[in-house]
């Protein structure tokens, strides 16, 4: 494992994300099992990369699926909240496709944040199988290069991307399609660290260090004795859960997991971690091209 400790410099980093607009959002529908197509379907929204003057049309391009964390997609007043637009800027502006998928709603849930795990009827069994379906959609875009596939998850949505990477899990192993790269922010670690991590994915795991919702150690721990292709850990001091965000520190009282179960957990953004990540996530994907 790489292991990388980031320190505050006071220094403020400019980012560059290019703007999405709307007209380049497509909500469509994949199949939660891609071999059985008939069954639950989920909704998505593709963003289809912009093609720069000097390439081609119909040139392939690398494509990433975007997986929630346990509080959905969506925001107050139902739309796409600005943290996933803004991912789907990073994948743009470093020449990706991307795909947005929505786990919850056509199971008929909107969050599973205030739930106790082992009592939530949306199960890692359920996310690990819709983002390997995303991915099979993905390869068969014209406009996709099949050789590079990549997830980017959010602590829920983070540990999907640990259980549809790891050759551990048979339906992994089975998969017509996996990912070569993948990226997860502040996701649970302890199930797959248990079990046993190997992957053939070049993974980059964002932790913050001072997680008390899904806590970095685990998945430090992970990427030790990680077989297979080594993952890289970059972890944020004095970061909490949800270190990329803008909002201000706070403590959710009706999250009953963490590390303090019925204490609550700590979520919100750090401003130098949150620039840090997106400058580490850029090189990363850039580097997958």
């Amino acid at each position: 494992m790489k292991r990388i400790q980031i320190r505050s410099t006071g220094v403020a980093i400019g980012l560059m994300l290019l703007a999405v607009t709307a007209g380049a959002q497509q909500e469509i529908t994949i199949p939660a099992d891609a071999k059985a197509p008939q069954g639950l379907q989920l909704k998505a929204y593709w963003f289809a990369a912009p093609t720069a003057t000097n390439d081609e049309p119909s040139s392939k391009k690398p494509a990433v699926v975007l997986l929630h964390g346990c509080g959905g997609l969506y925001d107050r007043k139902g739309g796409l909240s600005s943290r996933y637009i803004e991912y789907v800027g990073v994948l743009h502006s470093v020449g990706m496709h991307a795909l947005v998928l929505d786990s919850l709603t056509t199971r008929g849930e909107k969050e599973l944040c205030t739930q106790k795990i082992g009592q939530r009827r949306i199960t890692q069994v359920d996310r690990r199988q819709d983002a390997l379906s995303a991915l099979a959609w993905l390869a068969a875009q014209p406009q996709v290069d099949t050789s590079k596939l990549g997830l980017l998850g959010w602590s829920h949505g983070g540990s999907t991307v640990l259980a549809a990477t790891n050759a551990s899990h048979p339906a992994v192993r089975e998969a017509s399609h996996t990912a070569t790269f993948a990226v997860a922010y502040y996701p649970g670690c302890s199930a797959d660290t248990q079990r046993g991590y190997q992957t053939h994915a070049r993974l980059l795991m964002l932790l913050g260090a001072s997680d008390d919702w899904t806590p970095a150690e685990p998945c430090e721990r992970l990427g030790e004795t990680a077989t297979g292709v080594r993952p890289e850990v970059v972890s944020y001091p004095g970061a909490f859960h949800g270190f990329d965000g803008t909002a201000a520190l706070r403590v959710r009282k009706d999250v009953p997991n963490g590390v303090n179960p019925g204490q609550g957990v700590t979520v919100g953004g750090n401003a130098q971690a949150r620039e840090q990540s997106f400058l580490r996530l850029k090189a990363f994907l850039s580097a997958q091209k």
